[in-house]
């Protein structure tokens, strides 16, 4: 598999001599699934935003396809940010004829299979459906995309756990095999079945990176149970 993302020493500062990212150097290959995983506070959205060009590092760099975050990686990420930036006032069929313009690879039957799966009304405003359908319209944009690389912040947070369970099948049966998964969650027990690898960070530095399969043959346990090891105060 090759290299999709690489981060070299990178280090993000809000305030000066504080940062909340720092020195991070890490690989990421093609064709996996992997969690994002630290408490809160450990620079997981801060280097997600920096992945996605939305933040500058203060120092290193964070390379996608051998490219620093701009036009030619927007091209190959599809990112799913925490919180909804879709316009309220647009219908959901607005939102997808948007979407179909803007990114060459984005799959108008794709996008309408799921919306006619979970009987969304193209002509509904967002601000007339519900907090957890607007979220799915959200997730169904970002997975009808044949991205290399998927992002996802928080995409189970708040929901409830059949919403969940959909939301898992529709990323699982819709994303881009021969490209990669980067999901950020604290529900690590509602995932970790689905995670090729982890990373775990704390406090912007990186704890570790491996495999599912080895924590479980090497530590006998569960993600869950040896994320709560790891991050026990």
């Amino acid at each position: 598999m090759s290299v999709l993302v690489e981060c070299n020493n990178l280090t993000k500062c809000y305030v000066p001599n504080m940062p909340a990212v720092e020195k991070l150097n890490l690989t990421m290959e093609r064709g996996h699934i992997i969690g994002l995983l630290g408490p809160n506070g450990s620079g997981k959205t801060t280097l997600i935003k920096m992945m996605n060009g939305l933040l500058r590092p203060t120092e290193g760099q964070v390379l996608i396809n051998g490219f620093e975050p701009g036009p030619e990686t927007k091209k190959c990420v599809s990112y799913l940010p925490e919180r909804t930036y879709l316009s309220a006032q647009k219908t959901v069929r607005d939102i997808v004829d948007f979407f179909a313009d803007f990114y060459e690879d984005f799959r108008r039957d794709r996008a309408y299979a799921m919306i006619d799966s979970l009987q969304i009304n193209p002509a509904a405003r967002l601000k007339t459906l519900s907090k957890g359908t607007k979220e799915k319209v959200q997730l169904i944009l970002v997975m009808s995309r044949e991205a290399d690389l998927y992002i996802l912040d928080e995409p189970i947070a708040g929901v409830d756990p059949a919403a969940r369970d959909y939301i898992l099948r529709t990323i699982l049966n819709n994303y881009n095999p021969e490209g990669s998964l980067l999901i950020s969650t604290h529900l690590i027990s509602d995932i970790e079945n689905i995670l090729d690898d982890v990373i775990f960070i704390k406090n912007g530095h990186l704890v570790a990176q491996t495999t599912v399969e080895r924590i479980r043959e090497e530590n006998g346990k569960s993600v869950d149970a040896y994320f709560r090891e790891v991050f026990a105060c």
